[in-house]
């Protein structure tokens, strides 16, 4: 059986050979370079990869910077030291790095990336007192620090506590294939071997890394030679970590929250290491780099903006603020029904946490006040957007443009909807269609046109769909409504199951009394025009003492994306109905027969 893969093109890359010591490192670079206008931003690479996994970030940043990637000693096209021990420790890396950057950027510093064991020994660069001036910031994801590593174990085995001694447990049982690669020959017989062969489909089916030719044909001897940056390393710091090992940049770090190597504990005590940090929090696997370039490539240019002319540390984000903002920052979110209610505070909340907004409601001025407010309070950029959910070419024109003008959207909210209360023999068949329509179709709508362009990206994403608890709670007021809420929940379930797989979460809000207007412009069925307005203020009114506010509604919402919980009731009452509902279904049915005095 012949090794999968295939060369993975750089394309529009230049290339040439940069000597460090008995080794020459091939270098790539994209982006024009040729004024030095540009900054440069040099993206170093991990175990066992070479310099393309860095390949659809690279052309992403290209765009705006001279971006420049080399395959690190033993690595793809680069050579490997004779001999191999002792031939990968961290100061010969870093000698590496310097002899690059010296090449390329020789009069000014570069924006450092790194990834795995490429911010492994980033973090070396870093913190030795010899890169001082070379380079401007750092973005570190899945590599820590073996010096801050060191020091977090000693922490936590010389004073330790059930919660640390956890932490130590499930980091060591996260780390069994740095064992593994400690063993002698092993690894090699088997990367060069069945392993080998195996990896390519590996990543495929538990990392969901796209079949584009990536891992390339070098990956067997890749992973052979890099064993030693285990072997030279590991056990020396970890036993004897540096005591001066801080960060002399600004320092972004990136943390995939399925990183199934690394624990997110490990950086608890990161800002003690680097005073100067801004944290992300990204849905993704260890191979981010393959998995996640739109976003990488979207956090990297803002930090390097953000600190190539000395400008203001950041610590969740561009303007950003709360405690969403490491998650959110710079993603693309798109609410409809965002000209009031929940949907306004839903686009307000997102915005506070550094989100780029589509604010979508057919009321134009309502999404035009929606959007510039998201800009004040904190998002990088809002437009708004008019459009009639129930209008299926509408919406499809809508999708159309915002993926043209602003991108693929990362979070969805199908949130826009109305209210209609009667019983079922005094509701038209008129009526059914106006709230179908709205409630259940402009759901479908936004599923299905942005849901489909998250799925061709192949980056992931997540779906939230306001569905009520009125889906799970009978009313003989509220037949119409309550089945188009129900609806949308079942939708939800069933699009959850069907787009888990290509990493895309939905969920399904059910509030229940919340202080918007939507009982205001509910309508009534069966009743007079004076009647019916009665009917509204009284219900305005009620809801008004109830007073719960659209705002926690909204911090529901983002927590249901960070968490990707499925079913959400979020107000006393439907939290009670959804129990009932599930353990006593007979007592909610006798409550449903209860007729509402309006």
């Amino acid at each position: 059986m012949e090794q999968e893969g295939l060369t993975v093109e750089l394309t529009g890359a230049r290339e040439r050979w940069v000597r460090s010591g008995d080794v020459e490192l091939c270098v790539a670079e994209l982006g024009d370079s040729d004024d030095g206008a540009r900054p440069t931003v040099v993206l170093v690479h991990g175990y066992p990869d070479s310099k393309e996994v860095w390949s659809r970030v690279a052309a992403r940043l290209a765009e705006r910077f001279h971006v420049v990637l080399y395959d690190v000693r033993g690595h793809g096209r680069s050579t490997a030291p004779k001999p191999l021990r002792g031939g990968f420790t961290l100061e010969k890396l870093t000698d590496d790095f310097l002899a690059v950057v010296d090449a390329v950027s020789p009069d000014r510093p570069v924006h450092l990336v790194g990834h795995d064991w490429g911010s492994v020994q980033s973090w070396e660069f870093v913190t030795v007192e010899r890169t001082q001036g070379r380079v401007a910031s750092f973005t570190s994801m899945s590599g820590p620090s073996l010096d801050h590593f060191g020091h977090w174990i000693k922490q936590r085995v010389s004073r330790p506590t059930p919660r640390r001694a956890a932490q130590l447990i499930a980091q060591g049982a996260k780390s069994w294939y740095v064992y593994m690669l400690h063993t002698p020959a092993l690894p090699e017989l088997a990367w060069r071997g069945p392993l080998g062969k195996s990896w390519p489909g590996l990543l495929r089916r538990l990392e969901k890394v796209p079949a584009d030719g990536y891992p390339t044909l070098s990956l067997s001897s890749d992973a052979a030679h890099g064993a030693w940056l285990y072997r030279d390393n590991v056990r020396a710091r970890l036993r004897r970590p540096r005591q001066d090992a801080y960060a002399h940049v600004p320092v972004q770090l990136i943390t995939p929250s399925g990183d199934v190597f690394l624990s997110e504990r490990l950086y608890d005590d990161l800002e003690r290491w680097a005073p100067r940090l801004t944290r992300r929090s990204l849905p993704a696997k260890h191979w981010a780099p393959r998995t996640r370039p739109d976003q990488l490539a979207v956090w990297i240019t803002e930090f390097v903006i953000a600190h190539e002319d000395g400008g203001p540390t950041l610590t969740s984000g561009t303007g950003a603020t709360g405690r969403y903002a490491e998650r959110f920052a710079g993603q693309l979110v798109l609410v409809t029904g965002a000209g009031s209610g929940i949907g306004r505070a839903t686009a307000f909340a997102f915005a506070e946490a550094g989100a780029r907004v589509v604010a979508v409601d057919r009321d134009a001025e309502a999404a035009a006040r929606t959007a510039e407010m998201s800009r004040l309070i904190g998002a990088p950029a809002a437009w708004p957007e008019t459009a009639d959910v129930s209008d299926e070419q509408a919406m499809e024109k809508l999708a159309e443009k915002v993926a043209t003008e602003y991108g693929v959207v990362d979070v969805l909210v199908n949130n826009a909807g109305i209210g209609l209360s009667g019983a079922f023999l005094d509701t038209s068949t008129d009526d059914w269609k106006k709230v179908l329509d709205v409630n259940l179709w402009g759901v479908i709508h936004g599923c299905r046109l942005f849901g489909r362009q998250m799925a061709e990206r192949g980056q992931g994403g997540h779906i939230v769909n306001t569905a009520s608890a009125a889906a799970y709670q009978p009313s003989r007021a509220l037949p119409a409504y309550s089945t188009s809420k129900a609806a949308v929940l079942m939708l939800s379930e069933c699009l959850r199951a069907e787009l888990a797989g290509q990493g895309i979460g939905v969920s399904a809000i059910c509030p229940g009394f919340v202080n918007t207007n939507i009982t205001a412009t509910a309508r009534f069925a069966g009743v007079s025009a004076d009647e019916e307005k009665r009917r509204q203020k009284r219900s305005a009114r009620l809801y008004g003492l109830r007073n719960y506010p659209p705002e926690k509604v909204a911090d529901a919402v983002l927590s249901a994306v960070v968490r990707n919980q499925a079913v959400v009731p979020v107000t006393p009452e439907a939290r009670g109905a959804r129990l009932l509902s599930r353990f006593a279904p007979k007592a909610l049915r006798a409550i449903a027969r209860v007729e509402p005095r309006l």
